[in-house]
């Protein structure tokens, strides 16, 4: 698999990784179809095994309403799912890896066997990220880019998953920062810790990391100058639902902030990305193909036949 260098119809680098096996060695997202970046907009479903989300959708210890809310975002039309069972909510309560798993292993092997969408497992533990593995995940999904355990990246190695580098700064960004080069600062160092753990750059997509370690106004102008992330040539995955920034701007609490969502997700499109994680599969995988009509000139199977 090898990046072809190509622009899109707005003239804008599409990144690397379009061959037909898609990003992820041969992922097949929903229905089947080969992930290729570039060619559409990517849903991902956020499945959340904890006690304690910032958005209400908690399920810990719930297996079965687990499983229905995998199943319902297949119907929906997500193309992966992502579970975690750690919340990364402002000043949530870290739990250790024992006590991760606890929550995260029925749940996830019970989704593996009850949907046909790659999962994600949404942790920056080495031992739980072996674990999920072993038990159906193909992707980690590392909200600390790989700077929260040293022995991660060799696990992913090992296993040759997919990976997602999220930069989350500690401490959290200056208020006058520039928020898009220090995100891209704080990428690379990611991807260098990813490549040196010998994962081709073919297994990475890389998440600016919105609300975390950012002010609101940086996360704006984050979203605002997303294509300036494109200097990295790696797939982009953007994170927006219903998070606290949105909240700021309408007054809503997060349940309802669906439409401030579709907002962002829809010009986060526009500049550039190529995964989107999600709360609303249904709603987001709408306003996914709408965008990506306008923004990639992408058609749904049959559109040359329509009137």
């Amino acid at each position: 698999m090898t990046g072809d260098g190509g622009r899109d119809n707005q003239g804008r680098p599409t990144g690397v990784m379009q061959t037909a096996e898609g990003g992820f060695e041969g992922l097949r997202v929903a229905g089947g179809e080969a992930l290729a970046w570039g060619r559409r907009t990517y849903v991902m479903g956020i499945i959340n095994a904890t006690p304690d989300s910032f958005s209400g959708d908690g399920l810990a210890g719930d297996v079965p309403a687990i499983v229905e809310l995998a199943r319902r975002f297949e119907g929906e039309g997500a193309d992966l799912l992502d579970l975690g069972a750690e919340s990364t909510r402002p000043g949530h309560q870290p739990v250790g890896a024992d006590a991760e798993l606890a929550r995260l292993l029925p749940a996830l092997e019970a989704v593996a066997g009850g949907v046909s969408l790659p999962i994600s497992v949404d942790t920056w533990k080495a031992p739980v990220a072996r674990a999920a593995l072993q038990a159906g995940a193909v992707i980690v999904n590392d909200v600390r880019g790989l700077l929260g355990d040293a022995e991660l990246a060799s696990v992913v190695a090992e296993y040759g998953a997919g990976l997602a580098l999220m930069h989350y700064p500690r401490p959290p960004l200056p208020a006058g920062a520039d928020a898009a080069a220090e995100v891209m600062a704080g990428l690379r160092q990611s991807i260098a810790i990813a490549e040196a753990a010998g994962i081709p750059r073919r297994r990475l997509v890389v998440d600016p990391g919105i609300g975390f370690g950012k002010t609101a106004d940086q996360n704006l102008a984050l979203l605002r100058e997303l294509g300036r992330l494109r200097e990295l040539e790696l797939p982009l995955l953007v994170g927006t639902s219903r998070k606290s920034t949105l909240g700021r701007l309408t007054g809503r609490p997060p349940e309802q902030r669906v439409e401030a969502t579709a907002a962002s997700v829809a010009l986060a499109i526009a500049n550039g990305a190529d995964l989107v994680r999600v709360h609303d599969v249904r709603e987001m995988a709408q306003v996914c193909r709408v965008s990506d009509a306008i923004v990639r000139g992408w058609r749904p199977d049959g559109w040359a036949a329509a009137p």
